[in-house]
Order: C-alpha cells, then structure tokens, then sequence
C-alpha cells in the first residue's frame, strides 16, 4: 500500500491520538510525566496552534510534532526554559523571528516510512508562510557516550557533520537539511547526550 500522510493542527479532542503516540515513541522505563497532559495540549491549541502537528498515515495517527516562535539571539537555554515546561504559553513570541521545535515523535511501525520528513517538511513550510528567518531546534546526539571517551563534543558533532560518524537523531537532521550552529551543555536530563544538545537551524531560502 502506497504511504501517504496528511499534516493537520492537532487540538484537545486529539488528546487519546497523542497519547498513543507518546506511549509508544517514549516506552517504560521513559517517565510517564514528561508526556504531554491534557493541559500541555490546551496550551498548544491556545497559544500557536499552527506549531501544533499531528501526521496521519493512511488513517491512522502515526506521530506528532509542537513549536512556538522566539527571537533566536543564541543565549544558552534548557529544554524546559525555551518550551516553557511544555506549555509553550510564556515563552511563545508572536512577533518573533524563529520557529523553534521543542518535540517530534513517531510510533516505531511507522519510522521510515517518511513520516518524520513530513512533519519537518510541514515546519519548513510554516516557517515560508509566516515569513519567518529560520527554523531552529535542540538536537539530541544519542550516540555521543560511545564517543565520549575519546573526542569532545565538538569533536563529535564535526564528525557526524562530515559523515564520518553516524549519530541516530543528528545525521537525521542533516539529512533533512539543517545545520549545527551550536552545541547547548546542560540542555535536558539526557545520559545518552550526556545532556548536550545542538542547536541546528534550517533557513528560510525565500528571505
């Protein structure tokens, strides 16, 4: 069957969709709080429901994204400063010039199956359509504590950046064309990352 998926707003009435989603892309021993609430999503909805994706595959709820917009001036920040623990709403700038992913989740039987391009493809058009500079997110390096030993990480991200290393989430970012512009420490609770992540932007190629 040919795959075919639609990028729709997700809203509070998509709340057992996203759910499913998060169970399934975030399995036990993941804390079950850092999924999105019923209040997480409301906020969504409320505050930019343009940055609130939702990808069906023929059907069926196959993954999800959320983004708000800031002004990017590269001062360091965490995960839960810049998303604002996940409701998005103090954080979120209407006036700004940066569409900011704070998350994308993809249930596992339908990876490679380009739902995840979809979702960028979809930032990539929001950030046209708004007329903003930039799309810009905090890249988890999975693969850096095999590494971690031997090179730094800035070591590590030119490696992965020329190909010479492999890493699961960033060479997927390159790959969709976004390019490391920053390496954040202390970013989120992340033992594979040893908590770094890096900031890779995508920009926009009409401006």
């Amino acid at each position: 069957m040919s795959q075919h998926t639609f990028i729709r707003s997700y809203t509070i009435n998509d709340f057992d969709s996203l759910l499913l989603i998060q169970k399934e892309a975030f399995p036990p021993p993941f804390p079950e709080d850092l999924w999105w609430s019923k209040e997480h999503i409301k906020a969504h909805e409320e505050t930019f429901p343009e940055g609130a994706m939702l990808a069906d595959q023929n059907g069926e709820p196959a993954g999800s994204a959320t983004s708000l917009i800031i002004n990017y001036d590269g001062s360091p920040h965490t995960w839960e400063q810049i998303a604002d623990d996940g409701y998005i709403k103090r954080s979120h700038i209407p006036t700004g010039d940066t569409l900011y992913g704070i998350d994308v989740c993809v249930r596992p039987r339908f990876r490679g199956k380009g739902v995840a391009k979809a979702l960028y493809d979809a930032r990539k058009q929001l950030v046209i359509d708004l007329g903003l500079k930039r799309y810009i997110a905090g890249c988890r390096i999975p693969d850096y504590h095999h590494h971690a030993k031997i090179m730094s990480v800035d070591e590590y991200v030119a490696k992965v950046s020329s190909g010479e290393i492999k890493d699961l989430v960033l060479s997927f970012m390159l790959a969709q064309g976004l390019q490391p512009i920053q390496i954040m420490p202390d970013y989120v609770d992340d033992e594979e990352s040893l908590n770094y992540a890096v900031i890779v932007e995508w920009k926009n190629p009409t401006i």
